[in-house]
């Protein structure tokens, strides 16, 4: 027998001995359960109970969607906001439910799942201030939530501001309410929870900064988990539990009182800039 084929035959047998590698749709049902990154301060999306101290909201509903789809037990992770890649990219989360806007630059790092949420990005101020219009915020401090899509926003649209950004939406706020920016850049749901509980004292600026789709993240290269993930957004609009899903943290009877204007069995697509209200 030559060397040539006798390497042959031992990298044959090793091939033969590795063990195959499972995708992470099996891993999950394997492990029997689901990890989803979510932020937990961010409230209606994923916030503690006052009562229970409990991680609910939005977001947790559909992660608990999901996991029943799946027949699995769903764990929760919070994670900062700049944390969201990273925790999913590395394996430490199998799903990213945290206010995850989408942007071609992310997906180059991460797949998306169908449109779970459409947010308003909007430039909220102190009432009685001297910014009127987002031209105004030309050499002036502005805050936002770090590595947020807020942030992006803003120094696409007003890159004139010095930008200020801090760990995490309430942190960004509470610049504002103490008067160090002139400006926070936010999600308009958020702004719009952040003022309630304040009392008011608020506004935002006429327009926005951007319109985005938001959708859960997803490791890149596993279409069957992927595949699941979307199934249950579908079921969840086909079956109007979607609808439902959204009158419980956003409808008429909330502080928020928005109106649905997009469908969970519908892609992300790119975020609209300065869109008209």
């Amino acid at each position: 027998m030559t060397i040539l084929k006798s390497l042959a035959i031992l990298a044959g047998l090793s091939l033969a001995a590795a063990p195959a590698l499972a995708d992470q749709l099996s891993d999950i049902k394997a492990k029997g359960g689901l990890i989803c990154g979510t932020m937990g301060n961010y409230e209606p999306f994923s916030f503690p109970d006052p009562a229970t101290r409990e991680i609910i909201g939005y977001e947790v509903d559909l992660c608990r969607a999901v996991a029943d789809d799946l027949g699995v037990k769903l764990e929760l992770k919070l994670i900062a906001v700049e944390a969201r890649i990273p925790e999913l990219t590395e394996g430490r989360v199998d799903l990213v439910a945290a206010a995850l806007g989408y942007t071609a630059e992310r997906a180059q790092q991460i797949d998306y799942s169908n449109a779970s949420f459409v947010s308003l990005q909007r430039l909220l101020v102190k009432e009685g201030s001297d910014i009127k219009a987002m031209e105004d915020l030309s050499g002036k401090k502005v805050s936002a939530p770090k590595g947020s899509s807020s942030e992006r926003f803003l120094r696409e649209i007003v890159p004139q501001a010095t930008i200020l950004t801090f760990q995490d939406p309430p942190a960004a706020f509470l610049a504002l309410q103490q008067s160090k920016v002139k400006a926070l850049a936010l999600s308009e749901v958020a702004s719009v929870k952040f003022v309630n509980t304040a009392g008011g004292g608020f506004a935002f600026l006429p327009g926005a900064m951007a319109k985005e789709y938001w959708g859960l993240g997803l490791r890149r290269n596993e279409p069957a988990f992927k595949e699941a993930v979307n199934a249950t957004l579908t079921r969840l609009e086909e079956t109007g539990e979607a609808q439902k899903i959204f009158d419980k943290w956003f409808g008429p009877e909330t502080q928020f009182k928005l109106t649905r204007a997009f469908r969970m069995n519908e892609p992300v697509s790119d975020p609209v800039l300065k869109p008209a209200l």
